[in-house]
């Protein structure tokens, strides 16, 4: 039986994901419900992508039977509320990056879908290239030898982009930021560096405009890690290790 898709939000990235679903056998996925905060925009997403129900607000969604797991894909800011509602209502989540805006917003979400046993997952989308495969066999087969460093930079400019905004939890953290820091965490593990040094900018409307940050998880491994809305960096990674490379 397939797996039935309910969409919460009808933006940009929502379509994304609707697009790229639809490349599967509709007899594993199919999107049967899509619901926004206008009836209007639900209707129009649901029209585009053939999509059988439409809903003008999400506890609609969240009440639906025919919906079995749920992707989040509104701005930032409401990430909480709506994957909340959501876990709360026994709909597993896949919600895009970031997960939420903060620590505490992000155990809450952890602690409610335990609580659950619910499926809760952040959409890092590049977890899934065929490369980070090929990363995980190289370090699983031991072929780098001892892991020292990551060395990761992503910078574009966007910080005239609509989503770059306080208000929409905008910020090159919270934007570019989490590939580098989730390429860390595949590299290392989760755990805990020893040591964090960080610095970044804000601009003239408190936004974080870059950062760079040092991560020291002892035994001389290291993850040195940048980035920027203001200007283009080369948007490269290096995994080193005692044996050799990856970039």
């Amino acid at each position: 039986m397939a797996t039935r898709w309910g969409i919460a939000s009808a933006g940009k990235i929502s379509h994304d994901f609707v697009t790229a679903l639809s490349v599967l056998p509709l007899a594993e996925h199919v999107v049967v419900a899509v619901a926004a905060r206008q009836l209007s925009r639900a209707k129009d997403f649901a029209t585009l992508h053939n999509i059988k129900a439409a809903y003008g607000s999400y506890e609609e969604l969240a009440k639906d039977p025919n919906v079995d797991v749920v992707y989040v894909g509104s701005i930032h800011p409401q990430h909480l509320q709506i994957t909340s509602l959501m876990l709360s209502s026994g709909k597993p989540c896949l919600v895009e990056k970031p997960l939420t805006l903060n620590l505490k917003e992000t155990k809450q979400l952890i602690n409610l879908a335990r609580n659950k046993k619910l499926f809760l997952m952040e959409a890092i989308w590049s977890r899934f290239f065929p490369v980070y495969q090929l990363l995980r066999d190289e370090l699983k087969a031991g072929t780098l030898g001892d892991v020292l460093q990551v060395i990761a930079n992503f910078g574009i400019p966007i910080e005239a982009v609509e989503r770059i905004k306080q208000e929409l939890g905008g910020g090159s953290i919270l934007d570019l930021g989490v590939y580098l820091l989730q390429l860390a965490v595949l590299v290392f593990g989760p755990v805990i560096p020893e040591k964090i040094l960080a610095s970044g900018d804000l601009n003239k409307e408190g936004v974080d405009s870059s950062m760079a940050a040092i991560l020291n998880y002892g035994a001389g491994k290291v993850a040195t890690l940048s980035t920027h809305t203001r200007g283009t960096f080369p948007n490269e990674a290096f995994i080193v290790g005692t044996k050799g490379t990856i970039k």
